[in-house]
């Protein structure tokens, strides 16, 4: 029996990791703008990596946190509806195109408040203890 070469055996490791890169679409081309406005887009949307804005297994959909100027719109146009105290302020999954704040009203109740994302407007409302939607 014959014995496979030591240099053989070392290019089998090249050769996996080659192949892996081709596989997954990993050679850097130096097109970083592309991938970095395809993930840009993909979180503006709500996807994730794992399969969209819903999670894997089903479950509840991913939020993604308001920042910046977006933010404090938001939660200023929320605060003059409903004043109160923010707990939080997102991109809604459940109502994909709106922002969701969450607030925390005098009384001890909390409402969600669905703005429109352009105009900053209240569109409709949800009282989380009565879980009913209003407008």
């Amino acid at each position: 029996m014959r014995a496979i070469p030591r240099r053989a055996l070392a290019a089998v490791p090249a050769a996996v990791l080659m192949f892996t890169l081709v596989a997954c679409g990993g050679s850097d081309s130096g097109d970083s703008a592309a991938g970095a406005s395809n993930t840009q887009a993909a979180q503006d949307s709500g996807a994730t990596a794992e399969g969209g804005a819903a999670d894997a297994e089903g479950g509840d959909a991913v939020e993604t946190p308001l920042t910046g100027e977006a933010k404090q719109k938001a939660e200023a146009a929320a605060l003059a509806a409903y004043p109160g105290t923010v707990v939080k302020s997102e991109k809604d999954a459940e109502n994909p195109g709106m922002y969701a704040v969450e607030i925390q009203k005098a009384d001890g109740g909390e409402v969600e408040v669905y703005l429109d994302p352009k105009t900053f407007k209240v569109v409709k409302t949800k009282d989380e203890e009565a879980d009913e939607v209003g407008s």
